[in-house]
């Protein structure tokens, strides 16, 4: 770490002992970044512990769609984000996209009645407003088998956007039958269907990154994270959310050799030894590391300046219809 990467995080520190503020930062920051978060975590556990926080501010290192989901959940909090950067994933779909989707599946023989849509946290608060409306809720990589099990229940066909990885795996775990919208199956044949969505990290990483390292170290333990493809996930040897494969890696032997499938700056700050990044070339999310000390420090001094930068503003039905189905989902 160099003296003025030092000097702004000093400077930041003492910004932050002047005001009414919280910083908050996702696990996939650079690690300066990181480092300056009074609550670190994974999204939705940060929205949730924020909601408890008594600070006027919460300015949010992380994506776009994360700061929503603070102000969704919170919205007497002034919620702003150094970069409001913007997920790939969740980019891909929005409310037009939605009902595009809905109305394929009702052209393909499927009532919007027998449809109980589900959406995947990486996404807006106009897409999980949508999905409220539609009498449907939220998930996380770690709860969405436990929320489709639940959905299931209903006798409904599940309409799961927008990541389709992470819908088929869930599929394949459960012995359900999935498909991905547009990809020429019927969808009648499908119980799981599947938004074609997906992380342009975890996409990176492919069954011969699998075999690469099987063959390089023999023994080792294959780790990866559910919005990889399914063939990734079927080779591996645990699947699991950012938090579960943080509690797993960390109950490993120290000498047991692990490769990891998921964003290069958490694995990188995940145990100092035997733990690799499952890919050829550095799987860093680009949108998660737009955040820079530099961006951090504008927004806490605009703040004290008396003209926040970047703050997140949803309209009330927006943010009702989204706090629904989040709510949703913590009520199960």
């Amino acid at each position: 770490m160099t003296s003025s990467t030092k000097e702004l995080q000093e400077r930041i520190r003492a910004l932050k002992s002047r005001l009414s503020v919280t910083v908050v930062a996702h696990y996939y920051q650079r690690d300066e970044v990181f480092e300056m978060g009074d609550i670190t975590g994974d999204s939705l556990e940060l929205a949730k512990r924020t909601r408890d926080d008594s600070a006027e501010f919460v300015v949010f290192c992380g994506v776009g769609f994360m700061g929503e989901s603070v102000k969704v959940l919170s919205p007497h909090k002034r919620v702003l984000m150094p970069k409001i950067a913007c997920c790939a994933m969740a980019k891909m779909i929005d409310g037009g996209y939605y009902e595009r989707s809905v109305l394929t599946l009702e052209a393909a023989g499927i009532a919007k009645e027998a449809i109980l849509p589900i959406t995947y946290i990486n996404s807006s608060a106009e897409v999980k407003a949508r999905v409220g409306q539609m009498g449907g809720m939220v998930c996380t990589s770690a709860n969405a088998r436990m929320i489709i099990e639940r959905a299931m229940k209903e006798g409904k066909k599940i309409l799961f956007v927008p990541d389709r990885c992470l819908g088929q795996n869930i599929a394949r775990e459960m012995g359900l039958a999935s498909c991905v919208i547009g990809d020429g199956s019927d969808p009648k044949a499908a119980d799981i269907l599947c938004y074609d969505g997906f992380c342009s990290v975890h996409q990176l990483f492919s069954v011969d990154d699998v075999a690469f390292y099987r063959k390089k170290y023999p023994g080792i333990v294959i780790a990866v994270h559910p919005e990889c493809d399914p063939s990734v996930c079927e080779a591996a040897d645990f699947v699991g959310s950012t938090s579960q494969l943080i509690k797993y890696i960390g109950a490993l032997d120290p000498e047991q050799k692990v490769a990891v499938g998921t964003e290069y700056n958490l694995v990188n700050r995940m145990r100092p030894k035997n733990t690799y990044v499952l890919s050829s070339s550095k799987p860093e999310c680009p949108t998660m590391n737009e955040t820079t000390l530099e961006d951090l420090y504008a927004t806490l001094r605009s703040i004290e300046e008396g003209a926040p930068i970047n703050e997140i503003v949803l309209s009330e039905e927006t943010a009702y219809w989204a706090r629904v189905a989040l709510e949703r989902m913590m009520a199960l």
